[in-house]
């Protein structure tokens, strides 16, 4: 299927976007060293700064940031809530704060030149994406305490768009508003758009039949085969955007849709490093790693060295030469299941379940422990259309490609329609339901 026509706008670009790397990278030490200076503000960097025997005044090139301290998001709980904040929060407009499943909430806060900063860096990641000033736009994450659809909606409006701010969920009325307003661009949830395919699809609407034109997905690990999934299903261009809450949110990095090659990390406010996650060393562009990020142009919140957890590399830049890459990120450190010895991560299970006819996209892994080993099930929802012949002869083929390509053993139960719990947000693609005590 062929896709829309979207034009280039260089004449649209922001200043950075037309720098030489030489420029860039003269502009990222003054703004480390400023960045520094701010975290050693507080308390936490200036215990952890002293102790290593490290000043602000160290910092006289872009490799001294290795003798800075790593921030995990254990650190960002332990000064919950305002431990971390560089100026007293009266200065903060906003705050935003993680949803605490697996402990403390994460909570960042902002200050009104720092929502100016997102907004711009979002504006900049649309436009890069294809969106174009006058756009409609509907935004489809979630508002509130999550940075998602606010961090969308201001970018949006900055680059000068219609906002529709849906936010997540209300499935038919996600429907109806696309139907009757007519977006060109969607922000949500790659795993939530295919959900609201399926829903227009089984009211007898063609997937392709939509205004949209755009979608800018993000807040999730996608594959490749799934970026195909959905131009071909929707005639639309699909382009991933990159983001966190601990250092902006949705915003820190974007794929062009000119080259759909990677995401180009906005490295005029955030600074990358990729090291190995378990011995914390560098490791050479072009080679997988753990993604850590510095905020050098927070004032509210400056993050230093942040763990990202993300698995990912850095890759020359293209459409925006002086930007590198970021890979797709293949996973996260943290969400590695390791079944009998095996490394597994949820893409890989994604990529070969889009492989197979007669499979859609919905999946989960569950991993258990009835014994002394673990066990895991690939729980995957099939077409409407499947018997059970049918379903027992993919349940076959997925298990002995998941034993051939990734070389773990699992049991495939295909579950008819509506089998697998459907997210308004972020999939849930691991259920650990093993008695790890």
């Amino acid at each position: 299927m062929s896709l829309p026509e979207i034009t280039p706008a260089p004449d649209l670009f922001d200043e950075a976007e037309n720098w030489s790397v030489d420029q860039l990278r003269s502009e990222q030490l003054s703004r480390l060293q400023d960045g520094v200076r701010r975290a050693y503000r507080v308390e936490h960097y200036r215990r952890q700064m002293d102790e290593r025997g490290v000043h602000p005044d160290d910092i006289k090139d872009l490799a001294d940031v290795r003798l800075l301290p790593f921030t995990t998001k254990a650190d960002l709980r332990e000064n919950y809530p305002f431990g971390m904040f560089a100026v007293p929060r009266e200065e903060c407009v906003r705050v935003h704060a993680s949803s605490g499943t697996t402990g403390r909430p994460t909570v960042v806060g902002y200050t009104k030149g720092d929502i100016e900063v997102w907004a711009g860096l979002v504006a900049r990641s649309l436009r890069a994406s294809g969106v174009r000033p006058g756009d409609l736009v509907q935004v489809s994450y979630g508002y509130g305490l999550f940075t998602g659809g606010l961090g969308a909606h201001y970018g949006a409006e900055r680059l000068g768009c219609t906002v529709i701010p849906m936010s997540g969920g209300q499935t038919e009325k996600q429907i109806q508003l696309i139907t009757d307003f007519g977006p060109r661009a969607i922000m949500v949830t790659p795993s939530y758009f295919l959900a609201l395919l399926d829903h227009l699809e089984a009211t007898g609407r063609p997937a392709d039949s939509t205004s949209l034109e755009i979608g800018v997905f993000g807040a999730e690990p996608w594959t490749e085969a799934m970026r195909q999934e959905i131009q071909e299903r929707a005639g639309m261009h699909a382009c991933d955007i990159f983001g966190l809450s601990e250092m902006m949110g949705p915003g820190v990095a974007q794929e062009c849709v000119e080259t759909k090659d990677g995401l180009h990390l906005w490295e005029d406010h955030f600074l990358p490093e990729i090291i190995d996650p378990v011995t914390e060393e560098p490791v050479p562009d072009g080679e997988v790693g753990e993604l850590v990020l510095t905020a050098m142009t927070r004032e509210a919140m400056p993050v230093l060295r942040y763990r990202t957890r993300d698995l990912t590399a850095l890759l020359p830049g293209t459409a925006r030469p002086a930007f590198r890459r970021m890979a797709k990120v293949t996973g996260r450190s943290d969400d590695l299941m390791i079944v009998r010895g095996v490394n597994v991560f949820p893409t890989q299970i994604e990529e070969l379940v889009l492989e197979l006819p007669g499979l859609t996209p919905h999946f989960q892994c569950v991993l258990t422990r009835p014994g002394r080993m673990d066990e895991l099930t690939v729980n995957v929802e099939g077409s409407p259309s499947l018997g059970q012949e049918e379903r027992d002869r993919l349940s076959r083929e997925l298990a002995h490609r998941i034993k051939s390509r990734i070389g773990t053993t699992a049991q495939v139960v295909v579950l008819g329609e509506g089998g697998i719990e459907r997210s308004v947000g972020k999939a849930r693609r691991i259920v650990d339901q093993r008695d790890l005590r």
